[in-house]
């Protein structure tokens, strides 16, 4: 528990009265915490470290009307008292969870080393009339190293496609260039494992990016899976998760970078459609706005399973599964277009993985 005043040594021991009960949800369960009437926030952090074995610096509490609360609290003496009776979601990550997410990360980060020096190899060795151009190497390492849909959502194959398409878009393509970004995965999320209803109204998380690219989960289908959401609402979604491989928090350095990614998207389609940069003022095509809350910042630890919640698709592929694999594909790909057998492909041409 936090520090506070030493009480008398005579008093007489707490009382019922003098205790409060706050029910805490996490993965689908309720756990209650009881604590003394006098305690704070700082005070249920420890607590829920103590009960539930997660971490204080990877507890995030959702507080209707309070928002986000993690540590370091900006009111760490917030009375617990006044959160009795709302509904706090907890997301975390338990202590052998983070050990987990480590070593995952670690092979991660090797596999990717191991594919650069297999590219270098390649172009080193390579007869000079397949050698790889510069501009398609560079897109082969700045590029969504894996794109999977759900297996267990109805028609994936429409959410290949929608994800193919956006690591496509010539302003992504352009982006991730720009900014040297590498994502392990691009894929989707379950909007009922990221949809909660309550009195106070809906919210709903469109997108997130667990451990600054390694996944990135997109919302793309409607609240009852029969529809999917406007392609440039989810393009602007992607462009916000990018960010989180750089800043965490959505301080002023995030939405900076944020809102230079969705300006190089947006001057990507102005020139697309014909027009030149001597047009119209880009701002008349490209509104910058920071009143959507796209998630709560970027996500760390855990442990990402493809189709994890699901009933039916088969066996799950792990984070680590998917990115070996897709990386294997890749390898076999440039093989065989470096022993003539196939044309070099260009920008944009690239193996879906």
């Amino acid at each position: 528990m936090a520090d506070r005043e030493p009480r008398d040594v005579e008093s007489p021991p707490p009382t019922n009265e003098n205790l409060i009960e706050i029910t805490i949800s996490s993965g689908g369960r309720s756990y209650p915490i009881t604590l003394h009437r006098d305690d704070t926030i700082t005070d249920l952090s420890f607590a829920v470290e103590h009960v539930l074995r997660i971490p204080v610096a990877y507890q995030k509490f959702l507080v209707p009307k309070l928002g986000l609360q993690k540590s370091p609290f900006k009111d760490p003496k917030l009375p617990a008292a006044q959160l009795v009776g709302k509904k706090i979601t907890l997301v975390g990550t338990t202590a052998s969870g983070v050990a987990s997410l480590a070593e995952a990360s670690a092979s991660a980060f090797e596999a990717l080393e191991k594919r650069k020096a297999a590219l270098l190899h390649q172009r080193r060795h390579q007869p000079k009339a397949f050698t790889t151009p510069a501009s398609t190497t560079v897109e082969r390492v700045y590029t969504f190293m894996a794109i999977r849909p759900l297996p267990n959502l109805p028609r994936p194959e429409r959410s290949q496609a929608f994800l193919e398409r956006l690591k496509a878009d010539p302003g992504i393509v352009a982006a991730m260039r720009q900014h040297k970004f590498r994502v392990g995965l691009l894929t989707e999320m379950d909007p009922l494992s990221y949809t909660e209803a309550t009195h106070e109204g809906t919210t709903r998380i469109l997108g997130l990016n667990r451990n600054r690219g390694e996944v990135i989960e997109l919302r793309l289908r409607t609240d009852a899976y029969d529809g999917y959401r406007d392609y440039k609402t989810i393009r602007n979604t992607l462009c916000h998760e990018l960010a989180h491989n750089i800043h965490s928090d959505h301080d002023r350095k995030f939405w900076d970078l944020c809102h230079e990614i969705e300006r190089e998207v947006a001057r990507a389609d102005w020139r697309k459609n014909g027009h030149t940069v001597g047009g119209p003022d880009l701002a008349e095509v490209y509104e910058p706005s920071e009143e959507v809350a796209y998630d709560h910042g970027g996500w760390t630890g855990g442990e990402f399973v493809l189709g994890g919640g699901g009933d039916n698709g088969g066996p799950a592929l792990t984070r680590r599964e998917i990115i070996a694999k897709a990386t294997e594909e890749r390898m076999k790909k440039m093989n065989n277009d470096g022993m003539g057998g196939g044309k070099s492909r260009g920008a944009g041409e690239g193996s879906s993985s």
